[in-house]
């Protein structure tokens, strides 16, 4: 196994982690949670980078990266929904988004067509971790009664633009490759 599959499972193992920390009450949790999170998610971009410089791509790989990621970003989710810090509809479509465009991956696959990250793809990716990261870190402060920072309107803004660019990352794949899904056939 090459170095930027290891690097990949890592961060699959790194999910229930910053779970652990941002569940039990224990001091900074969320603090230490939100940097094995930022920890995780930086690992993205480090494994691509490693497989492409090394030229060590698989197809292990190519089903592993993706895979990580969608685990990290929903275990993140369901853990804030799951302590009330998160609407659940904000979760559901973030996570009807990926099971989506995995489905239309699959679809493409299964034609021979294999679908790239997108621009805007990556942009989501970027916009839902500083999303969760700045939602971590408020639920952080909330517990520390004497340290008022509002990061109320980050979190906000962040959150809506997460939403807004999965939404339209998710119609520009559908639309873009609208003609690998064959209806009543």
């Amino acid at each position: 196994m090459n170095l930027a599959n290891k690097i990949t499972i890592g961060r699959i193992i790194l999910a229930p982690v910053f779970m652990v920390f941002l569940l039990v009450r224990i001091p900074y949790g969320e603090f230490i949670a939100s940097a094995i999170f930022i920890i995780a998610s930086v690992t993205d971009a480090l494994d691509g980078y490693i497989a492409r410089t090394r030229k060590q791509i698989t197809n292990f790989g190519k089903f592993l990266d993706p895979l990580a990621d969608k685990l990290l970003i929903t275990a993140a989710l369901i853990t804030l929904v799951g302590m009330g810090k998160l609407h659940a509809m904000i979760a559901f479509i973030i996570i009807s988004r990926e099971f989506a465009v995995t489905g239309l991956r699959v679809v493409a696959a299964a034609e021979g067509v294999v679908i790239s990250a997108s621009k805007l793809g990556k942009y989501k990716t970027i916009t839902q971790i500083v999303a969760i990261v700045a939602l971590m870190l408020q639920v952080g402060l909330d517990r520390i009664p004497l340290l008022n920072i509002p990061l109320g309107p980050l979190v906000t803004i962040s959150l809506s633009l997460a939403v807004i660019i999965t939404i339209v990352s998710g119609v520009d794949y559908f639309y873009k490759n609208h003609k690998l899904i064959k209806l009543g056939n």
